[in-house]
């Protein structure tokens, strides 16, 4: 088989060079590549992190704990910098095997328990705290079956589209075209569901709207990836009404700038320690 001049070897081999933007930090191995310990704060709550899509989910749900009067949801946020490779640093590796952002670690139990994987975060701070996470089972479960939609079809949308579209070193046609058809395919399934719903899993703000909001939310509104128009995300009406009324939450507001170190100055906020943090933003 050849496509555009490539022919797969028997056995593949690894190209140091070659993945784009990310050549430097991705490799066929696990593991850590230095010696590095982790910060800790003052607060049982450590998250590592860095406020990509899967970031910002736990940035949320640890604002709107605390915005709904969950004092012990307070927390120090660290910035892993992971095209500097800081998710290969051992003391990191030891939070999360798999070397990816967030990673949180709860020191407030007899022993540190770790959590890794953001949908695994969002479940265990809201069996937690008891929110954001119906008890009644039905309509616990519909929360839990669209959070495990956005876990096994957000891999689509940034390792798919948003490579090939925006970081792959060069553009071809079939792996854009066919990653695009399936992020439409999945802003449909959102639209004709919010059609019926005020929010993700029905008529309670929960932690399915949390973790779907970074990415389907951010595409439509503009924010990932310079996509917008390519998507015609305009059509996606109730998509788009809900990924707006979100937008305007207070906590979504700051958990969006936490662990970020790009953008607008007003924007970034790359360690927070408390909630006096946000105002020293502005007051830069």
């Amino acid at each position: 088989m050849s496509t555009n001049g490539y022919t797969p070897p028997k056995v593949w081999q690894w190209d140091q060079q070659n993945g784009g933007a990310f050549a430097s930090i991705n490799r066929p191995i696990s593991g850590a590549t230095k010696q590095k310990e982790l910060p800790v704060g003052k607060h049982p709550l450590q998250l590592h992190s860095l406020a990509t899509p899967n970031g910002v989910k736990v940035t949320i749900m640890l604002e709107e704990l605390l915005a709904a009067g969950h004092s012990g949801a307070e927390y120090d946020a660290w910035l892993i910098n992971i095209r500097e490779g800081d998710q290969f640093g051992s003391g990191f590796v030891e939070i999360n095997p798999n070397s990816k952002i967030p990673a949180l670690l709860d020191l407030s139990g007899d022993k540190p328990q770790r959590i890794f994987e953001s949908g695994a975060i969002l479940l265990y701070l809201a069996e937690k705290f008891g929110a954001f996470l119906p008890t009644d089972l039905a309509k616990r479960t519909e929360v839990l079956n669209w959070l495990f939609w956005q876990m096994g079809s957000a891999p689509f949308v940034g390792g798919g589209f948003g490579h090939f579209y925006a970081y792959a070193p060069e553009k071809y046609e079939y792996p854009i075209n066919r990653y695009a058809m399936e992020a439409k395919r999945q802003l449909d399934v959102l639209d004709q569901q919010l059609a019926k719903h005020e929010f993700i899993a029905g008529d309670e703000y929960s932690i399915a709207d949390m973790a779907i909001w970074p990415w389907y939310g951010g595409l439509v509104l503009g924010r990932l990836y310079e996509a917008a128009e390519f998507l015609d995300v305009q059509i996606y009406t109730h998509v788009q009404r809900w990924a707006k009324a979100i937008d305007q939450r207070p906590a979504v507001q700051r958990g969006i700038k936490v662990n970020r170190n790009w953008g607008e100055p007003e924007g970034q906020l790359p360690e927070r320690h408390s909630a006096e943090d946000f105002a020293n933003i502005s007051n830069t």
